[in-house]
C-alpha cells in the first residue's frame, strides 16, 4: 500500500514539474460584462446555499422540538383576532 502510495506520489510531483517547466503563457482579455457574470453566479450561489440550509435548520429544529416535547410558540404573545372599532 505505501509503495502505491509513494508511486502515486512520484506521478504527481513529476506532472507538476512538467507542467511548470512546459507552461505556455497566455495573454488574455476578460471583458467587464464576465465579470459581472461572475457577481451574479457568485451572488446567485450564495442565495440558493443560504436558502437551502435556511430550509434545512427550520427542519432540523422543528424535529428536535417535537422529538423533545417542547412547545415552539411557548414565550410568544398571541393576540386575538377581534377587531374593535370605536367612533
Amino acid at each position: 500500500m505505501k509503495k502505491k502510495l509513494l508511486a502515486l506520489g512520484g506521478i504527481v510531483y513529476f506532472g507538476f514539474c512538467f507542467m511548470l517547466l512546459f507552461g505556455v503563457n497566455v495573454q488574455a482579455y476578460i471583458d467587464p460584462s464576465v465579470i459581472t457574470y461572475m457577481i451574479q453566479a457568485v451572488a446567485g450561489i450564495a442565495i440558493a446555499v443560504g436558502a437551502a440550509v435556511g430550509i434545512y435548520w427550520r427542519r432540523a429544529k422543528k424535529r428536535f422540538h417535537k422529538r423533545f416535547g417542547m412547545d415552539e410558540n411557548r414565550n410568544k404573545e398571541v393576540e386575538s383576532d377581534e377587531i374593535f372599532w370605536k367612533d
